[in-house]
């Protein structure tokens, strides 16, 4: 065996070096802050780590000798919180603690993506509000000047305004739904949830606005009006805006690159209040996260039952692919791994970035937005939208065998994004490619964005290529309930699909155990030569199915095209978020 386990890699002396270099910048400006370094173990127990919070799960757990539930640590900040509350007390704080250390965290298979990850971070434990939410950021803006990342910025937002929300709501599953949609960056559900509710107008318009808001301080006047409009507490965005003049007078480098976006969560539940990402150009995830954590430590400290608490964590193999970016004629790949983004009662208006954004004209120097292009069913329509929302779009019309194109913006002024470029893709890839940095954005079908389960944040349906999601069986086994017989006697249901994931949970939320067998075309045959019990699969029309003898046996779900884009992208080119607004603006006038 050469291979390393699928995950993992070697790193040889040349790559090791730039990593080092990397490692040492961090740490010399962290110790330039007073931060220490610190070490904890790669192994802890499981409930040493779950009373801090909701933490990300682990794919290696492991007994001891004891008999005791180990887990490989899937992050630092909650080894470092055990070791804070267990060896450490009162009279130390506050207390500036650093660390580089490799984590182990879960990775969907084919994607390229690193199951482990080294971390290099740090953790402000003892020093509160503003003071310390700026050191952090101030810290982490630093590392981002020195190493001379592409077009850096510092995107901070709060999990407080959004909680105060939902708080609002009379409906406790809609709220926790909502939260769901917002941690997943799918914000084209959350329109359809908030829409079908009873809950107030203006609080309706909130839950789905106050996601949408990115840009600069202007948006905080916006994320305010809706927190009150809504009857919510507003001292949270107030906060915010403390912070920026805050930056302003003590790091001006900082706070040139500082803006503000409401959805930015972060995968780990024990932040209470800041929350910030720093993204680089060229990389489509963030290259490093943090926040407030100030509830972990209650209690935790001898003397002191409330404990505020602030950190960031960098992932060095995003800093290494950032640097690489910005050296010429580099070949670095973007680094893949695990996270280190209307009005009323009427009709639900299509998802679109209702917030105010930052005029789009690039500079002389931008790259073009390139944007994945579905081949196929979707292709006539995704031309047309686009060519609707003042797109160049006729060299997509014959392409031949050309793959990719560049075009100008039709439309002059604020609302441009200049140079477009188009890339061919199948609407099952185009996730695919956006999430890995092949594209900014692009259009596919909802079932292509669930099958795919990338970071991605969904912008805006489109509401072409309408499609059902249905179970079906013979007509004949149907009649005769064969399938539940055999489903009795077997305790599980055979199920061919090309669709494993959309079939998979659907059977797991209806408690039904289904063995799910993947094809990748005549799934009619699946059953008609006995190999299944039943198919999952989207019909339009239901042609296909009689006539091959199929009846509908459950509803699954709907499905039109969506256009997306990597948070990453979103957060840094206004131009991506200007161009949603434009679709958007198709779709409302149909």
């Amino acid at each position: 065996m050469t291979a390393t386990p699928w995950g993992f890699r070697d790193i040889l002396p040349e790559e090791a070096q730039a990593r080092e270099d990397i490692a040492l910048t961090v740490r010399g400006i962290l110790k330039g802050h007073g931060y220490l370094p610190v070490e904890t173990p790669l192994l802890e127990h499981r409930d040493a780590l779950g009373g801090g919070g909701r933490i990300a799960d682990t794919p290696f757990k492991l007994f001891d000798d004891d008999g005791r539930f180990l887990v490989v640590r899937p992050d630092n900040t909650l080894p470092i919180v055990r070791m804070v509350a267990s060896r450490l007390d009162a009279a130390r704080l506050p207390l500036r603690l650093r660390y580089d250390a490799p984590v182990v965290r879960t990775a969907p298979r084919n994607t390229g993506a690193s199951r482990q990850v080294t971390q290099l971070g740090f953790e402000l434990i003892g020093a509160g509000g503003i003071e310390g939410d700026a050191e952090v950021v101030r810290c982490a803006a630093e590392v981002a000047q020195a190493l001379d990342l592409p077009d850096w910025r510092v995107v901070c937002g709060s999990v407080q305004p959004y909680q105060e929300l939902l708080a609002h709501c009379a409906d406790t599953g809609l709220a926790r739904r909502a939260l769901e949609l917002v941690h997943l960056n799918n914000l084209v559900d959350l329109d359809e949830l908030v829409e079908g509710s009873s809950e107030p107008p203006a609080l309706k318009r909130a839950v789905r606005e106050l996601p949408r808001l990115c840009g600069g301080a202007e948006v905080l006047v916006r994320a305010r009006e809706l927190l009150e409009g809504a009857g919510a507490d507003a001292r949270s965005v107030g906060e915010l805006g403390a912070l920026a003049e805050r930056l302003a007078s003590e790091a001006p480098a900082a706070a040139e690159r500082l803006s503000f976006d409401f959805s930015i969560v972060n995968s780990f539940g024990y932040y209470t209040g800041l929350v910030c990402k720093v993204y680089a150009a060229g990389i489509p995830e963030s290259i490093g996260s943090g926040g407030r954590y100030d509830e972990v430590f209650d209690g935790a400290v001898e003397g002191m039952p409330r404990v505020p608490a602030a950190g960031f964590a960098f992932s060095l193999e995003r800093l290494e692919a950032a640097v690489a970016e910005r050296m010429p004629g580099a070949a670095a790949a973007p680094a893949v791994d695990g996270d280190a983004g209307g009005e009323g009662d009427g009709p639900a208006a299509p998802s679109a970035v209702a917030a105010p954004v930052a005029a789009a004209v690039p500079s002389p120097a931008a790259p073009p937005v390139r944007i994945a292009v579905p081949k196929g069913s979707l292709n006539g329509d995704t031309l047309r939208v686009l060519e609707a929302a003042g797109l160049d779009v006729g060299p997509l019309r014959d392409p031949g065998r050309h793959l990719m194109f560049t075009v100008r913006d039709r439309l002059e002024g604020p609302d441009s994004i200049g140079d477009v470029e188009y890339i061919i893709v199948r609407a099952q890839d185009a996730p695919a490619f956006v999430s890995c940095g092949g594209a900014d954005c692009g259009i596919c079908g909802r079932d292509s964005l669930i099958e795919a389960d990338c970071n991605l944040l969904q912008l805006v349906d489109l509401r072409f290529g309408a499609c059902r999601f249905i179970e079906a069986e013979p007509a004949a086994a149907y009649a005769a309930g064969a399938t539940e017989r055999a489903y009795a006697r077997r305790g599980t249901l055979r199920v061919a699909t090309k669709y494993p994931r959309i079939a998979g949970a659907w059977y797991a939320g209806r408690g039904v155990n289904a063995d799910i067998l993947t094809l990748h075309g005549n799934i009619e045959l699946g059953p008609i030569v006995g190999m299944a019990d039943r198919i999952v699969d989207i019909t339009a029309t239901g042609t296909t199915l009689r006539e091959n003898d199929l009846v509908v046996t459950g509803e699954i779900m709907t499905c039109t095209a969506r256009f997306f884009a990597s948070p990453g992208r979103a957060r840094l080119d206004p131009r991506v978020r200007v161009l949603a607004a434009r679709l958007a603006d198709v779709v409302r006038r149909g």
